[in-house]
């Protein structure tokens, strides 16, 4: 009896389990207290596509939900060093490089994890020099189109606002900051 109520209470986990996004994602953000997080539905992402852009929806249509972590950088200290060990840490949690490029200033790399053919998980890293952006999905996106996909995300009209509103926020920060006079 104990061996049949030990299996149904791991099949009633298992999906739990399998749907987790990466720890390594979960573990930057707890790092990184004042990061900028979103989470997103498959709904959610339509509703961001107010332009009804098919490109879009064909773009986001395998995402059951996605977490984007913003960090700043500079703020942060944020170093080469901890960006190599972020790679290390979603390699060890079985995610494959499967893409590196450069567009707009930006790095992409991008991780998949899979299993038996089907995608569990994708890992998409925007990093340029003062932002890091991580987009954990839930599913996967066409890699050759990550590049349009981050842009879309960027250009949405509710998310981008928010966006902009954070790295604004930012830089007023960082100004007032240098403007700061110390006098003996």
């Amino acid at each position: 009896m104990k061996k049949i109520t030990t299996l149904f209470l791991s099949a009633l986990l298992l999906p739990v389990v399998i749907l987790a996004q990466s720890q390594a994602t979960n573990n930057l953000q707890k790092k990184f207290e004042n990061s900028f997080s979103l989470y997103f539905y498959k709904n959610t992402l339509r509703m961001l596509n107010q332009e009804d852009n098919k490109e879009f929806d064909e773009l986001v249509k395998n995402i059951d939900k996605m977490k984007f972590v913003m960090i700043d950088k500079t703020e942060n200290k944020f170093s080469a060093v901890d960006y190599k060990k972020l790679l290390k840490s979603y390699s060890a949690e079985e995610y494959d490089e499967v893409m590196t490029s450069r567009f707009d200033g930006k790095n992409f790399d991008i991780y998949l994890k899979d299993q038996k053919g089907s995608t569990l998980g994708t890992v998409m890293l925007v990093n340029d020099s003062s932002k890091l952006f991580v987009l954990d999905i839930l599913g996967t996106i066409d890699v050759s189109k990550a590049s349009k996909f981050f842009t879309s995300l960027n250009e949405s009209s509710e998310l981008g606002q928010k966006l902009k509103s954070f790295m604004a926020k930012d830089e007023k920060t960082k100004k007032k900051k240098s403007k700061e006079v110390v006098v003996d």
